[in-house]
């Protein structure tokens, strides 16, 4: 059995489609999920929005996010449907799992270099100068 990940599922649907037709595309994507194992985190309704460029005869879409736990087989599965389904005008499936988790390492990198700066006496980074991509190298050295 594969490992269960976490994954974002962003789908563009018409904007011909009612409330109802989305809220069944939903209902149909959740499905699926439970079905496969897998287990919705959240789900997000965008609304109506003006596309980035046209895409067919649409020039507007309504964007849908939903968030899930599940496995590769799942996401093969929502990706072959919604390949399928008329009112999904576009959609993107990825993985966020290994995002999330250098974000988190990120955070937690920062938040020690700003404790060990107030420690010092300095300010925090971002009040008195600006950061640079440099700032690590030197950060180390200080060490």
């Amino acid at each position: 059995m594969s490992q269960k990940r976490l994954y974002e599922l962003i789908y563009i649907v018409s904007p011909d489609a009612t409330e109802q037709t989305i809220t069944e595309l939903h209902t149909q994507v959740e499905s699926i999920v439970t079905r496969l194992q897998g287990e919705m985190v959240r789900t997000e309704n965008w609304g109506r929005r003006r596309l980035a460029y046209r895409i067919g005869k649409h020039r507007e879409g309504t964007y849908v996010l939903e968030v899930f736990n599940g496995t590769g087989e799942l996401t093969k599965e929502l990706d072959r449907r919604l390949k399928v389904t008329d009112n999904v005008i576009r959609h993107l499936l990825v993985r966020v799992d290994e995002d999330l988790k250098v974000a988190e390492r990120d955070r937690a990198r920062r938040q020690v270099e700003v404790d060990r700066r107030v420690a010092k006496g300095l300010p925090p980074l971002g009040q008195g100068r600006r950061r640079t991509g440099d700032d690590d190298d030197n950060d180390r050295a200080e060490v």
